[in-house]
């Protein structure tokens, strides 16, 4: 155990989850900053989106179940509503510029 009381077999796997969820992000802000089409620009902040907040569900599902001494679950239920509603709103902002003649 580590001295905030994470025992090392789960305070590993959640470091490298939430470094790559971070990096994931980072490339979704990137590619919003630097690409110029507005179709190319929409993708990037949804996919860093998606899997950088669900990197980082999934470490705080693991440590809160390491702490806890039980499996805690509740951050999955926040996980299917990102992974639900992040695509639907990406695919909702791209027909309303295909309706405006974003083309």
């Amino acid at each position: 155990m580590n001295p905030a009381g994470m025992p090392l077999w789960a305070a590993l796997p959640a470091a490298l989850l939430l470094v790559f969820g971070a990096l994931l992000t980072l490339v979704g802000s990137l590619g919003l900053l630097r690409l110029n089409a507005f179709y190319a620009r929409i993708h990037a902040p949804t996919m860093g989106g998606t899997l950088g907040v669900g990197c980082v569900l999934i470490a705080s599902m693991l440590t809160s179940s390491a702490l806890a001494g039980r499996p805690v679950i509740h951050e999955l239920l926040i996980t299917v509503f990102i992974l639900i509603t992040s695509p639907v709103t990406a695919m909702l902002l791209m027909r309303a510029a295909r309706f405006r003649g974003k083309d």
